[in-house]
């Protein structure tokens, strides 16, 4: 909107965007409502959006005898190094890629970028066999591991930013006498913080909510993760409010996350296709 634009037709547009904003948060408030609510006040008609009693048992169940203190362990554990692993790999391969120039370099950019068009499902047998056949079943290394292989969207994120650089940078860089490795850690690695940022909350939102993944390799419950416990939950009790419970500690760190992150992420993204 802009200065000249008509004063009803402002108020319109906040009108639909305020009732837009009430829509895409009811579920959520919802599950927070469900989360605090016994048994029988769950079934009562009409609904009640402040729960009256508040019932803080079902947090202490789920996080004590469900063993939902242990899931979120185990997922902070999974996220911390898939960060880390994600973070690292795809700076170093978008670095390579776009300040050194080799041969072929154009036609390996364009191959990894074509395999963000093959679908998960097309690659989960074959890959399950490959960790099967290194006894790493049961393990969190088929969740880890790939994080440090460098994934084609992180590399493509990264790549755009340092692409969108000046080039002066690395010539200054060389000129003083710093090695490529010491240009990347030194000069470049600072200067991509708007794009690690964003991608380090595409990966945590990846790690934390990923589901299919825990579900084919882990077995032993102790191992679970909080979506694969949740999982578990769902099928040993009916419990709304339990499940509700759950979800909202499944929730509350991605929510945390994303607006600690919120002004490097929209950066990160926003300056990604200056320059090809």
């Amino acid at each position: 909107m802009t200065r000249t634009t008509p004063l009803y037709v402002k108020i319109i547009l906040y009108v639909l965007l305020i009732a837009g904003s009430i829509v895409m948060m009811f579920p959520f408030v919802w599950m927070v409502s469900t989360s605090f609510k016994t048994v029988g006040a769950i079934a009562q008609m009409p609904p009640q959006i402040i729960p009256r009693p508040i019932d803080l048992s079902n947090y202490e169940t789920v996080w004590n005898k469900v063993n939902f203190a242990r899931f979120t362990l185990n997922s902070f554990l999974i996220v911390g190094a898939d960060m880390v692993g994600a973070l690292l790999s795809c700076a170093l391969v978008a670095f390579g890629l776009a300040m050194f120039d080799f041969k072929g370099r154009k036609l390996l950019f364009g191959v990894m970028l074509a395999t963000l068009m093959v679908p998960g499902q097309v690659t989960m047998i074959p890959t399950y066999f490959i960790w099967k056949t290194f006894r790493a079943l049961d393990t969190y290394f088929p969740l880890i591991v790939p994080s440090f292989l460098a994934g084609p969207f992180g590399i493509f994120l990264i790549h755009q930013y340092i692409k969108a650089l000046p080039k002066e940078l690395y010539e200054s860089a060389t000129i003083d006498g710093c090695s490529p490795p010491g240009i990347f850690f030194r000069v470049y690695l600072p200067l991509c913080k708007p794009a690690l940022a964003a991608l380090a909350v595409f990966t945590f939102m990846g790690a934390w909510n990923n589901t299919l993944g825990p579900l084919i390799y882990l077995q032993t419950r102790s191992r679970y993760t909080l979506p694969l416990g949740l999982l578990f939950l769902k099928s040993e009790n009916p419990n709304q409010a339990l499940l509700m419970a759950g979800a909202v500690i499944i929730t509350v760190p991605v929510v945390v996350v994303y607006l600690l992150a919120q002004k490097q992420f929209i950066q990160g993204i926003a300056s990604t296709g200056l320059k090809g």
